[in-house]
């Protein structure tokens, strides 16, 4: 559950944060319908493969807002800087033209620096784009090595530029302070406002933008969190205990939440480690497949998937019941087990895939399409989902289909050509490295 039911309703939310903390111009409301408009031309709307869309943007924004409003502990910065820190959240990802989800903050800069309408509206807001700039550069992630020295040099840089910190070490110091506020709010925002479901569904997407196998998605998460709780505890209890009860209560619960499913992990891992796991693929008859329970246990496994990953939602039952579909399971212990997967397809003219593929088999029906192989979290990389896209293949090779498509990760495809089977790269897509391919039977 997330706390705002649109984007309509978190943006009339922002501007009444942002009138509650003094900036009430017309300026401000227009510097955020400015960046809504453009993430939307862009294709980087609510529906974006990743996650950093306009819905992170907004985000962070009203957190930001939040922790001004609630700066019990916050004194210290002064009011004719929340101006910055509103600007810098807004425009922290402004990388309209992004070649990779995770936005580069160069390209951000570059975009701030080249944008008319940017420098337009900041002069209305009587702001200097150079403070902007430097804060955002200190939300680069994570803040070490390589790019937190290259980072420092660029903000010295536009320190020196800016007449407010110009030959000012304690005023550079202060925006140094800000701009780390803003890296932790940036990592906290999204978490704290919604349960863990919301949390989930940002680190798939954020997994899957970043081209990683499912079996990485709670390990990291918790290395994340823990990063953030440990090495950036100072800040991230000073935003934690600027928010409201129920923002730090959505937070906690989400930790909580990767936390123990990192425990479920490693107990599956285990057990697969000392053969007392059984994963057994399993062809499904047309019977069962008429059955409501075992079509509900399927959606709750496919509504575990990546949203660009769910093909064909609104017909998910209907295609499980079609004796053209594919179907198979995997099951826990036994073939009459707890069902933990399930790898489905059907032919390739029953799909519509993304208008940049051009396939020259479609309406030759020839052709079987796989769709994203669904498992259970904990389950990923236990070799499961091979034995299911194995068994799948020898089904389409018994229907004599003489191809069969799908998406996997480009280092996967790679790694399939490498071990000489016949697949073949049909449309690559850049930046999500998750591409359409095909193999022959």
């Amino acid at each position: 559950m997330q706390l705002f039911a649109n984007q309509q309703t978190l943006r009339n939310e922002i501007i009444n944060l942002a009138v509650s903390c003094g900036l009430s111009e017309p300026c401000y409301t227009n510097m955020l319908d400015y960046t809504i408009k453009l993430f939307e031309s862009q294709g980087l709307g609510k529906d974006y493969y990743g996650y950093h869309n306009i819905s992170h943007e907004l985000e962070v924004t009203y957190v930001s807002l939040m922790v001004l409003k609630w700066k019990s502990i916050l004194n210290n910065i002064r009011r004719e800087d929340f101006k910055y820190l509103y600007a810098a959240a807004l425009f922290h990802d402004f990388d309209p033209q992004k070649s990779v989800d995770k936005p580069h903050e160069e390209n951000v800069i570059r975009f701030l620096t080249h944008d008319a309408s940017v420098k337009k509206l900041c002069q209305d807001a009587e702001m200097d784009l150079d403070i902007i700039k430097a804060l955002i550069l200190r939300t680069a992630y994570p803040w070490k090595g390589e790019l937190k020295e290259h980072a420092e040099e660029q903000i010295k840089l536009f320190f020196e530029s800016s007449p407010i910190t110009k030959g000012n070490k304690e005023m550079q110091d202060y925006y140094m302070q800000l701009g780390w506020l803003l890296s932790v709010v940036d990592r906290v925002s999204g978490y704290a406002l919604g349960d863990f479901t919301k949390a989930m569904d940002m680190a798939k997407k954020n997994a899957h933008a970043l081209a990683w196998h499912p079996s990485f998605i709670v390990k990291r998460s918790v290395a994340y969190f823990e990063d953030l709780l440990n090495n950036e505890a100072v800040m991230c209890e000073t935003v934690l205990k600027a928010l409201p009860k129920h923002m730090r209560k959505n937070f906690m619960d989400v930790v909580t939440g990767f936390l123990n499913l990192r425990q479920q992990e490693i107990k599956i891992q285990s057990e697969h480690i000392y053969e007392n796991l059984r994963l057994v693929p399993k062809i499904e008859s047309m019977k069962i497949r008429e059955d409501p329970e075992f079509l509900q246990m399927l959606l709750d496994i496919y509504n575990e998937l990546p949203t660009p990953l769910q093909f064909d939602k609104e017909h998910f039952e209907k295609t499980v019941k079609d004796q053209k579909t594919i179907l198979n399971t995997l099951r826990l212990g036994s073939v009459d087990g707890p069902i933990i997967g399930f790898a489905k397809g059907g032919p390739l003219e029953n799909y519509t895939l993304r208008p940049e593929i051009v396939d020259e088999n479609y309406n030759k029906n020839n052709t079987i399409f796989l769709e994203p192989i669904a498992l259970k979290m904990g389950y990923w990389g236990l070799h499961g989902g091979s034995e299911m896209r194995h068994l799948f293949t020898m089904q389409a090779h018994a229907m004599n289909y003489k191809y069969l498509t799908s998406f996997a990760l480009r280092d996967v495809i790679e790694k399939r050509i490498e071990k000489h089977e016949k697949a073949e790269f049909v449309t690559k897509f850049d930046p999500e490295r998750w591409d359409y391919y095909r193999i022959e039977l």
